[in-house]
């Protein structure tokens, strides 16, 4: 896999030796030489001072020939150019743009350009952990329709079947954290003390799966 990356700040240049270390080949683009230092003398790829919405720069990257390409620079303005003229001048699909405007993001993943919201990316991660009760979504459709959520259960709950919390909350647990790793529970699956649960939800049903998965089970 070819991957195109403009910008080489902390993102990108930990993004670059991320896909290295995976085997894929990546193509940095900066405005600034001095910024590929942060991917250090093992880096094995293509380093190009340009923008990463120039075409001669971009075929330079080798974007004919790309699987995916990521703008991840300190511009919004920049990002959604580069990202728009991939996808409508190269007709490559797999494209990402980081977006500090939640507002301009949410019209950008409407047009087809998926987006990494880091301002408030980093905010919900922040209040997920003041407050686990999962009002803030892991992950939402761009509709905002249908979201994924981190659910706070009540303590009764544990030693039940998950699947038995799913029957009750009426929608799919699809994965829990334990002890910081991700399992996907089966049939069988106990919950444990500790564990993280998430639900993906129709968010007019959060308020209702929330309520029920953060009271005691019903007694039958």
């Amino acid at each position: 896999m070819h991957v195109v990356i403009m910008g080489c700040g902390r993102v990108g240049s930990s993004l670059a030796k991320a896909l290295e270390r995976r085997d894929h080949s990546v193509a940095m683009i900066d405005v600034d030489a001095n910024a590929f230092r942060r991917l250090g003398s093992e880096f094995r790829g293509i380093t190009i001072k340009g923008v990463g919405f120039d075409r001669d720069v971009l075929v330079q990257a080798g974007i004919r020939e790309a699987d995916g390409f990521a703008a991840v620079s300190s511009g919004d303005n920049s990002n959604i150019l580069a990202a728009r003229v991939v996808r409508e001048q190269y007709g490559l699909q797999n494209v990402i743009a980081r977006i500090y405007d939640q507002g301009r993001a949410e019209v950008y993943e409407r047009l087809g350009i998926r987006t990494v919201a880091t301002v408030k990316w980093a905010a919900n991660q922040v209040l997920r952990g003041l407050l686990p009760e999962g009002s803030e979504p892991v992950w939402r459709d761009p509709g905002g329709n249908v979201r994924l959520v981190q659910v706070k259960t009540h303590e009764d709950w544990i030693g039940r079947k998950v699947h038995a919390m799913q029957a009750a909350a009426g929608t799919p647990l699809p994965f829990l954290l334990r002890f910081g790793q991700g399992l996907v529970p089966s049939q069988a699956t106990i919950l444990q003390d500790g564990d993280l649960v998430y639900a993906a939800v129709e968010t007019e049903s959060l308020s209702q799966v929330e309520a029920i998965l953060g009271a005691p089970p019903a007694r039958r």
